[in-house]
């Protein structure tokens, strides 16, 4: 049988996770519980404004490289030269060296946390940090950065939110409760949230008993696993939070069921 996995991330983010299943000889099913837009925000104007000013410049997620590059297609000009550049994930990285931006610190550990370990070594004080991302992220980073003695300009370059036609989130909602999905991925708190949103108050205690035994749930990491942890939802995540170890667990784990 041919094993069914949804993938809950944005569309134009699910080619890589598409490949994967489909190399294992399973049938993507992608329902986006996200949507990204790109936006040319006045917070994102004014630290475009300070460009000049920046000690380092933090690209948390992809979608904070496409905006700035969007918008700004020339602003590596304006950056102060001595500028240094951070990304959470090697996925953000390789954007961002394939768009011509050296970067300085990858943590080991691709959560903000990890990055916050990183920066315990270098002195913030009195450093300007951009941190160009959505509104919706966590605060923790731009928080402990501001403990550490920098100033922090956070700027929203995209927003994160709910799709407007929620029919393809509905089914599969129902196709989860019929037992017709082998395994779901989410790889970020927003697409869980998102789902159970979307979901009937009679459908939400059944969905959690169906997530957590027979469709297989695996979170891109701990992070988003603390958010499957609040609706009780048995779950697994990968040593490396990456889409490919988190597809590779998803299958053996599948196999090893069989």
């Amino acid at each position: 049988m041919v094993k069914r996995i949804a993938v809950t991330r944005p569309e134009e983010r699910s080619k890589a996770a598409k490949e994967f299943i489909e190399n294992y000889g399973g049938e993507a099913v992608i329902v986006p519980t996200l949507e990204l837009k790109l936006e040319n925000t006045d917070s994102l104007k004014e630290l475009i404004g300070r460009f000049g000013e920046l000690d380092w410049l933090i690209f948390t997620s992809v979608s904070s490289i496409d905006s700035i590059f969007k918008f700004y297609p020339n602003f590596v000009e304006s950056l102060n030269s001595d500028c240094k550049i951070a990304t959470i994930g090697t996925k953000t990285a390789e954007v961002a060296m394939n768009k011509g931006l050296h970067i300085d610190i990858i943590p080991k550990d691709y959560t903000a946390e990890g990055l916050i370990e990183e920066f315990k070594r270098i002195d913030l004080n009195n450093k300007i940090v951009g941190v160009p991302r959505t509104f919706s992220a966590r605060t923790i980073l731009p928080e402990e950065l501001k403990n550490m003695g920098a100033e922090v300009i956070l700027a929203e370059s995209y927003k994160s939110v709910i799709p407007e036609n929620k029919t393809d989130i509905e089914n599969l909602i129902q196709e989860i409760i019929e037992e017709k999905i082998d395994g779901i991925t989410f790889t970020s708190p927003l697409t869980v949230v998102n789902l159970f949103k979307t979901a009937k108050d009679n459908q939400k205690d059944e969905l959690v008993e169906k997530l957590s035994s027979s469709t297989l749930t695996v979170a891109i990491g701990p992070i988003t696993g603390k958010i499957l942890d609040e609706y009780n939802v048995k779950h697994i995540y990968p040593e490396r939070y990456t889409v490919k170890d988190m597809i590779d667990l998803m299958f053996k784990e599948l196999n090893n069921q069989n």
